[in-house]
């Protein structure tokens, strides 16, 4: 299991990229959640097998949410026990 914080730049907010994000999940076998930050940014939390984090991650970027995405930014981090699901915060 591997999980990943992408932080995303650019018009990301007030265009439906959480919930974009949301519907590709639903393609994918992962848990997480897109939350709006306070400066701009919306940060997406993915956790999963390494696949499947790794395609989703890759279906984002050329998704027609691209557009609206100047920068992207991904880290690994430590993955949350027991979290299920997608969820938009």
């Amino acid at each position: 299991m591997v999980a990943k914080r992408i932080s995303y730049r650019g018009k990301v907010q007030g265009v439906g990229f959480r919930y974009s994000v949301r519907q590709i999940a639903e393609g994918f076998t992962i848990s997480g959640h897109a939350t709006n930050q306070p400066d701009g940014t919306v940060e997406v939390f993915l956790q999963g097998d390494r696949e499947e984090v790794e395609g989703m991650e890759k279906e984002i970027g050329v998704s027609h949410l691209a557009g609206f995405i100047r920068e992207a930014n991904g880290k690994e981090v430590e993955s949350v026990p027991g979290l299920k699901g997608f969820q938009i915060q």
